[in-house]
């Protein structure tokens, strides 16, 4: 059982955190690179240089290990401290790993959930560096992005050559910050000197589709491609507009040219991680990008890759929409879920969460069956579950769950990288190396890129979710019908929808059954690649809670930055 308290743990790692930290150069030495393979970013941060991963890409490819979660609550499961502990543990089990990570936004950092880099002796790091500025790639994708706002209205201001209908403009502009004041807003007040008077909007950066794009490009001429397929509106007669017609693509690649490239930093044991690009879970693909991905796979025996929110979310997404293209699915599934987890499932309120109830855990787990299906039935993976336990977890707790999983037949460990670091993975880790040894992947997705748009809604609800129905707005259905004649059937579907349930009502825990989908409105998103059907309110710009995390952070005199954890 863990002794002491998450505080005691974190007022530790704060103090040890800067002694600890290598060289960036010699954690890259740990995977081939040497200096003349990086941009330097200072002492602990760098990219990697694309044509050195290529040049010293493996014979045989690593083995991608795929971390995804049961249903979270809004507490959060620890998957990214899991995903970074696991890769620690493979090392000490002297097996070359690499994590890849998304990058952290400033609105979750300063809003509820604060910082994303791991937690307790189980982090990325510099932790600080990274929950904030980082390597600018942030900053170069609204950059991107507004640029293209800015061409758009110039555009329309100087005689709009192209003839867009301003009611139908749909490129909003992007801020990397919860701010619910820009959801809707009214721009061109003196129209004379700004442009017409119209309705616009934000959203936040990673909701941004030059995002999801930047994620998927593999060179810089995809990049151009995609930015330049990106769909910004429409005119009067319902012709698309796209942004190669404002001649925008090669000025907003500009702008991306260093965020297109990966970012090395290290864990807490300085081990190598690659934290690139940060997609949201339930509007876009929600995991690293492409070019992450592959660098970790050429330069390691394991990559391993999170996946955002709950299996039904991060996870089909990068099954269905990602894997596809980088060529290959993973070799296993680690499901993270935890004891308060299942008590949520079970029906505890989230003040009860830390009292034990026995009860709720055996209730709860049929949502942890779900999750098994979705990824060992629908999708063809290996699976093993982790438990990530916490302070307040008791020890029959645990137990139980044990049993109830060991009924399965599905191979599970206990982690404590919180406190313990790569130890607290041991067990996890060995079991992950024995699963990929022992098992062969099966995947394959739902659809193919040939299906019928709507076919591909249908195959994610019902096989995915378990829909027993799919209701459409009258909205969505002409949006579904005009994507199709514009040519844009073969667009992945990239669902949005609640993370607190497989279904679309947050209301309906663990494992929903015979429910009606609905679907209220799309958007389209032909640079990334995707369409997004839209499963009841899903905010793409959200807003700060009423005492959010931004209260506990501050400087010291001396430069150093504080909670941020």
């Amino acid at each position: 059982m863990r002794t002491g308290n998450d505080s005691d743990v974190v007022k530790d790692v704060d103090m040890e955190k800067q002694s600890l930290l290598d060289d960036i150069r010699t954690v890259a030495s740990k995977i081939g690179l040497e200096e003349d393979d990086l941009i330097l970013y200072g002492k602990y941060k760098a990219k990697i240089n694309s044509a050195s991963i290529k040049q010293k890409q493996q014979d045989k490819p690593g083995k991608l290990i795929l971390v995804t979660a049961t249903t979270p609550t809004p507490f959060g499961e620890g998957k990214t401290t899991i995903s970074i502990g696991l890769s620690m543990a493979l090392w000490e089990e002297g097996k070359k790993s690499i994590v890849a990570l998304r990058e952290p936004s400033l609105g979750p950092v300063f809003g509820i959930k604060g910082g994303a880099t791991g937690g307790g002796r189980t982090m990325v790091q510099p932790m600080d560096e990274i929950n904030l500025h980082f390597t600018g790639d942030f900053h170069a994708v609204t950059s991107a992005n507004n640029l293209l706002s800015a061409l758009i209205d110039a555009s329309v201001f100087h005689g709009n050559p192209l003839g867009i209908d301003q009611s139908r403009i749909l490129w909003p502009r992007t801020i990397d910050m919860n701010d619910r004041a820009l959801r809707k807003i009214i721009i061109g007040l003196e129209a004379y000197k700004s442009g017409p008077m119209r309705e616009e909007s934000f959203v936040i950066t990673p909701a941004s589709e030059i995002m999801a794009i930047l994620g998927l490009s593999r060179s810089f001429n995809d990049l151009k491609q995609r930015l330049g397929n990106i769909l910004v509106g429409m005119t009067k007669e319902k012709r698309g507009i796209y942004a190669k017609e404002l001649r925008a693509e090669g000025s907003m690649a500009a702008l991306l040219k260093d965020a297109l490239i990966p970012n090395l930093v290290q864990t807490s044991d300085r081990s190598p991680a690659i934290v690139h690009t940060g997609p949201f879970g339930n509007i876009a693909h929600g995991t690293c990008s492409l070019a992450a991905i592959e660098a970790a796979l050429s330069l390691s025996e394991y990559a391993v890759v999170e996946a955002g929110f709950g299996s039904d979310l991060g996870a089909e997404k990068f099954l269905n929409i990602v894997s596809p293209q980088l060529g290959r699915g993973p070799d296993a599934a680690v499901i993270v879920t935890t004891v308060r987890s299942l008590k949520f499932h079970g029906g505890v309120g989230k003040n009860d969460l830390k009292t034990e109830n026995i009860e709720a855990i055996k209730k709860g787990f049929d949502n942890v069956r779900a999750h098994i299906h979705l990824m060992r039935d629908v999708f063809g993976l290996p699976v093993m579950i982790t438990i990530n336990r916490f302070l307040h977890d008791t020890d029959r707790e645990v137990e139980i769950l044990s049993e109830l999983l060991e009924k399965e037949g599905i191979r599970f460990g206990v982690a404590d990288g919180f406190a313990k670091g790569a130890e607290g993975l041991t067990e996890v880790a060995q079991k992950v190396i024995k699963l990929t040894e022992e098992s062969e992947s099966a995947y394959a997705p739902v659809y193919t890129p040939d299906t019928p748009l709507i076919d591909k809604i249908d195959a994610v609800a019902r096989k995915v979710y378990g829909a027993s129905e799919i209701e459409y707005s009258r909205k969505a259905i002409r949006l579904l019908d005009l994507y199709e004649n514009m040519g844009l059937g073969k667009l992945y579907v990239c669902m949005a929808k609640t993370q607190y349930s497989i279904s679309d009502q947050a209301s309906m825990k663990g494992w929903p059954k015979n429910f009606k989908l609905r679907i209220d409105d799309m958007r389209v998103k032909s640079g990334a690649g995707f369409i997004v059907p839209l499963c009841g309110d899903i905010m793409e710009m959200p807003g700060l809670p009423k005492e959010p995390a931004a209260w506990n952070v501050s400087v010291d005199e001396n430069g150093i930055i504080s909670g941020l954890f």
